[in-house]
């Protein structure tokens, strides 16, 4: 993986309404969308995330208290290692709670809690104010908010042979992406790398089949970087011409790991086993690798625009300051704030209490992301702590 595992840095300030001061580097990493069931739904397809293997570390200090039964999960598939390892982690101490996830993408996750079959959700987009109202219907008294958990960037992965080291900037993704630039020798992409041996070969260029945060946010990316080239709207649902589809995020990096001379969007941990990654060129003086780090240096200009209980954050895809990784998401989990089922509120709150806690977010950082930097978990922490 360019740029190698996740790092754990500084602790940083967050003040709402202003740009995010000196976030921890590594300290953003993509990770926590899931959901869990509600109104005792006994659909367990799909395939569990964890079952209660014995074999897991019992994990220290996870309270389980009065959490029990079955939790259904879905979200997006970004974070699928995190949930992995936290699932495992939790079902260690937690043997009365067995928790199934799938990795179905942002918008199902979305669309089951709103249609009240879930008890909390996983985004790499904050809510719409359409799903807001939508989410009232199940909330009593109440309404979905997004809760920040992890982020960091989103890597653009490519198999073009002899190729070790590729810069690409807004203007040429969105051209390739639109199916406008067609093969890797075309001269927009020489000009950014005189010195590569681009061979004479079909671009394949993979995007999402399912709705997904990770679209969102990277095309959201090309609207802000390359308005010129990038006609569409923003959205989960991929919308430019050509190219192919595959489900998921594990879904894109197989196409790419597996067809030469594809090219796709993925968050960074899938970015490994042959995959490499593209250095983006910004405003910067030096292209930008895809790690944690830089993507932090980006993420540290976002700007809470959440209100009351909601910390939705405004990504900044266009930043200048040198080593500032633009292609970035935050992962959220959506709950209720108020109104939650009475029946899974306790392991509703005592999984999402594990995964915010020093432990579980410490627990990231071996599945290949970074946890969040001290000033926003601790406000997810107490959101969570007064959820009913």
């Amino acid at each position: 993986m360019d740029g190698g595992s996740w790092k754990e840095l500084p602790k940083v300030k967050l003040q709402r309404k202003n740009r995010l001061r000196a976030l921890s580097l590594g300290a953003v990493a993509l990770t926590g969308v899931l959901t869990l069931s509600a109104c005792g739904s006994d659909d367990t397809s799909g395939g569990a995330s964890g079952s209660g293997d014995s074999s897991a570390p019992a994990a220290g200090n996870i309270d389980c208290g009065d959490a029990k039964g079955q939790l259904l999960a879905d979200g997006s598939s970004a974070q699928k290692n995190a949930i992995d390892a936290w699932v495992k982690q939790y079902q260690s101490a937690c043997k009365d709670v067995v928790i199934n996830y799938k990795g179905s993408g942002s918008g199902a996750g979305i669309t089951a809690f709103t249609q009240g079959q879930v008890a909390f959700a996983g985004s790499d987009s904050a809510l719409k104010p359409e799903e807001v109202t939508a989410s009232k219907k199940v909330c009593t008294d109440g309404q979905g908010i997004d809760l920040p958990m992890v982020g960091g960037p989103i890597a653009v992965g490519y198999n073009v042979p002899g190729v070790e080291n590729l810069i690409l900037d807004a203007k040429t993704l969105a051209l390739i992406f639109d199916s406008k630039i067609t093969n890797w020798n075309d001269k927009a992409i020489k000009a950014l790398n005189p010195d590569a041996e681009l061979p004479d070969l079909k671009i394949q260029a993979f995007h999402r089949s399912d709705e997904s945060g990770t679209t969102d946010n990277f095309t959201k990316y090309l609207i802000a970087a390359a308005p010129d080239s990038w006609k569409y709207e923003g959205g989960k649902a991929w919308q430019a011409k050509g190219g192919q589809s595959a489900q998921g995020s594990s879904g894109v990096a197989q196409g790419v790991k597996e067809t030469k001379g594809a090219i796709s969007y993925m968050e960074l941990s899938y970015a490994k086993d042959g995959i490499s990654t593209v250095d983006v060129k910004t405003e910067a003086a030096e292209p930008v690798k895809a790690t944690v780090e830089n993507a932090t240096k980006a993420i540290s200009e976002a700007q809470v625009v959440g209100t009351g209980k909601d910390l939705a954050l405004k990504l900044n895809y266009k930043p200048t300051a040198e080593g500032a990784y633009p292609i970035t998401l935050v992962t959220y989990e959506i709950v209720c704030d108020k109104g939650n089922k009475a029946d899974t509120l306790p392991a509703t709150k005592s999984f999402l209490t594990y995964v915010a806690s020093e432990d579980g977010q410490a627990l990231l950082s071996e599945a290949g992301y970074a946890p969040m930097p001290e000033e926003i978990i601790t406000k997810v922490r107490t959101t969570i702590s007064e959820l009913s």
